[in-house]
């Protein structure tokens, strides 16, 4: 198939964006005429739901399959690392002869074999797990002038991120505007903290919202005038036509940001498996086969989105290839006729392995079955405020059912031991470890005691070095790492220290690396590890 009939892909997915937070879904405040207009040019989904929260969902949607699948079963602490045999949308269209960029937040593992890098992009300008301000990045990164890793080398940029992101996937279009090309572009923003200019948060202060509502809507602002700049771009390279941009974001919105903003109805936030937190918006324009301002109401959702790529770009997924997923391109053409029903589903919780029926819903075209036991009719109550269990018990039997027999199957695929960082590859050497990934803890902060599952590639000698935080009571620095234990004192005031010619062998291993005073042991910051 020659490339100029192979459509293009450019797919938006905001952070922590909820439904609500858009002028064309009723919100009479926010500024959002870009998406508006996107909106308006787009066939909508009514009905597209994903996971809880971030981890989850974007492990669905690059692989099209439940995350449980993929080890991605949380955001932090070592469980939104996605294994590396997932097959993932880039991937696959790199095998088809497609330009692979990201660019913005990939959160699915920040060390070989996990990368966004090791997964398809051939370009990758991505900030380390969840977000700028958060202990995956270097120390003082935020939202103003970040250091970013580009196709793995780490550098200060200059600007405010959505701004910096997006002016790279303009850059990466124009570079292949001769070739199809897959731009995934995952703001980090709006997701808290709340860091944006005041120009973009005073005409909402103004307006009387409150801090978090005013510097959130001017993000999501500062967004729509970035997908604006995109648009454009599109247009005057001549690319609009055959170009298939979505737009969708991560899940509901968070409590830290403003937890009684405008949504639209829907009940309640993220992480929570009611709609607040589970249903967004998805628009899908592709003007050369498309027909605009149509709206779908069958039931979709995340891990819909790769095999409706694949046959949108003429590409198969390999034989053998398990999709949980369906293609939903005969929807958005509206060749579909009747569509059957089919039930989704959703869970999320904290914790080293999911657990039956904890936070979870099961999803058809008009019912929901919310942790086991609440009942609601979706058409009827969008809202979900009357719980019909009691009327319907034949509807919740069949329903947990299904569910229960969808958990055992997703959780037989692999188990929930996680996926390995590899110490010494060529790939990626030196390597960093931070609190995002480490196992064990309770969180992530200069109290907590972590580890690392790591994978030696190669044996030899390796020079390890230790980073915290000033001020963190320590007089004794301590590593082990497979059958070597070795320690050091630490003078005071000290923020660092190596332990070098470490001799590893090669295999499967756990990293510990603490610190001690007067008995009690605290984390480090980051390990770097160099062969």
């Amino acid at each position: 198939m020659a490339s100029e009939q192979r459509p293009n892909v450019v797919f938006i997915l905001t952070d922590d964006q909820a439904y609500g937070d858009l002028g064309c879904h009723g919100n009479e405040v926010i500024q959002t005429p870009n998406l508006d207009r996107l909106h308006d040019e787009s066939v909508r989904f009514q009905r597209f739901c994903v996971s809880p929260v971030c981890s989850p969902t974007r492990s669905s949607l690059m692989t099209g399959r439940y995350n449980f699948r993929t080890g991605a079963i949380d955001t932090f602490l070592g469980r939104s690392m996605m294994h590396p045999d997932e097959i993932t949308v880039a991937e696959l269209l790199a095998g088809q002869g497609y330009r692979t960029g990201i660019f913005g937040k990939w959160h699915l593992g920040d060390n070989y074999p996990m990368r966004a890098m090791d997964q398809g992009f051939e370009e990758a300008l991505v900030h380390n797990g969840g977000g700028l301000a958060q202990p995956s990045g270097p120390p003082g990164n935020g939202y103003f002038d970040p250091v970013l890793s580009h196709n793995g080398v780490w550098a200060k940029h200059f600007g405010y991120c959505t701004d910096i992101f997006t002016s790279a996937a303009m850059s990466f279009i124009a570079r292949h505007r001769d070739e199809p090309f897959f731009v995934y572009l995952p703001t980090n923003a709006p997701h808290s903290p709340l860091q944006v200019s005041d120009d973009y948060a005073v005409p909402y202060l103004a307006a009387g919202l409150d801090e978090k509502t005013a510097r959130t809507y001017a993000m999501i602002t500062n967004i729509d005038e970035n997908v604006g700049r995109l648009l454009g771009c599109l247009a005057d390279l001549g690319l609009e036509e055959n170009t298939i941009v979505i737009f969708m974001t991560d899940n509901g919105p968070c409590a830290s940001q403003s937890p009684e903003r405008y949504n639209a109805g829907l009940r309640d936030i993220k992480g929570t498996v009611y709609d607040g937190g589970i249903h967004v918006p998805c628009f899908v324009r592709w003007p050369a086969r498309l027909k605009a301002g149509r709206e779908i109401e069958p039931v979709a959702a995340h891990v819909d989105v790769l095999p409706t790529l694949l046959e949108a770009c003429g590409a198969a997924p390999p034989e053998g290839l398990r999709l949980d997923g369906v293609s939903l391109l005969p929807l958005l053409e509206g060749t579909a006729g009747e569509w059957p029903d089919r039930t989704l589903y959703f869970q999320w919780h904290r914790g080293d392995e999911p657990e039956m029926y904890r936070n979870c819903a099961a999803r058809s075209a008009q019912h929901k079955l919310v942790n086991g036991g609440e009942l609601y009719d979706m058409i009827a109550d969008p809202g979900e405020q009357n719980d019909i269990a009691a009327q319907h018990p034949e509807i919740v039997s069949e329903m947990r059912a299904g569910y229960e027999a969808w958990f055992e199957d997703v959780s037989a695929t692999r188990g929930y031991e996680p996926p390995r960082i590899h110490l010494g590859s060529p790939h990626e050497n030196p390597t960093t470890l931070t609190r995002q990934d480490w196992r064990g803890a309770q969180g992530w902060g200069d109290d907590n005691l972590g580890y690392w599952e790591v994978h030696v590639a190669a044996g030899g000698e390796y020079e390890i070095g230790l980073r915290f935080a000033a001020g963190v009571p320590a007089r004794e620095a301590h590593l082990r790492l497979g059958g070597v234990a070795v320690s050091q004192p630490l003078e005071e005031g000290a923020t660092e220290c190596v332990f070098s010619g470490v001799r590893l062998s090669a295999g499967d291993a756990r990293l510990e690396a603490w610190l001690e005073a007067d008995g009690q042991r605290r984390g480090v910051a980051y390990v770097d590890v160099k062969r």
